[in-house]
């Protein structure tokens, strides 16, 4: 699963990265994102006629759940099972979202480890959003694939990340998918980077560019994927 990650570009960033124009405040940015914590999404708004940078609660929120809550147990959607998942398939079909990030976590033998591009650039995860409640609370999860290459040693699952090429597709709705779930190969994913963290980032109340240090006595050396 993905249940932690990074998000620290700036609203201008992802702006311009995705091409898109902000309809939120701006979320801020987070070395360690949680559960149901507010974070940057990009969608297409029928209202603007565009993309836009949009601000989501991570979990998704099904119309018909009772109260908030549920969405903690709804931040990640399986790919094999989104099309047809009850509290998923609606959004898969019409309300897709491109969910940006800097890197994400996994735990091995209770140590954290920070998977992340080693250029620096973006990646966007992808995402399902839809809206709960009297307030339309936008609500949203990532979708998660099997892992593969040097990825499987850390978790057996992990997000699916979409190239460039594929955000249009991806955001228009529609779509065959498993074109649209079809995942990196091991070569595309070979620029991932896998390294120890501190074990800080296993707190939810910490936050901070120093929890992607290496920890103290680090007893994983950082490597590629291959």
């Amino acid at each position: 699963m993905c249940g932690r990650y990074a998000t620290t570009r700036s609203e201008a960033d992802l702006e311009d990265l995705f091409e898109a124009v902000s309809v939120a405040e701006q979320t801020a940015p987070s070395w360690n994102v949680a559960p149901t914590d507010p974070v940057p999404v990009i969608r297409v708004s029928a209202t603007h006629e565009a993309r836009v940078v949009d601000r989501a609660r991570w979990g998704l929120v099904p119309p018909w759940a009772k109260d908030l809550r549920t969405g903690a147990r709804m931040i990640n959607a399986r790919a094999e099972t989104v099309a047809t998942s009850r509290a998923f398939a609606p959004s898969f079909a019409r309300r897709r979202c491109l969910v940006p990030a800097d890197g994400w976590f996994e735990w091995v033998e209770r140590k954290p480890h920070y998977m992340t591009p080693a250029d620096g650039s973006v990646l966007a995860f992808a995402g399902i959003w839809t809206t709960w409640g009297p307030d339309a609370v936008l609500t949203c999860s990532v979708l998660t694939t099997a892992a593969v290459g040097g990825l499987a040693r850390i978790h057996d699952r992990m997000p699916l990340i979409l190239p460039a090429s594929r955000w249009p597709t991806w955001l228009a709705g529609g779509g065959d998918p498993a074109e649209l779930l079809t995942p990196l190969s091991p070569a595309e994913l070979e620029a991932i980077e896998i390294r120890p963290v501190r074990p800080e980032v296993g707190n939810v109340r910490n936050n901070g560019p120093h929890l992607l240090e290496p920890p103290a006595s680090p007893e994983v050396t950082p490597a590629t994927l291959f």
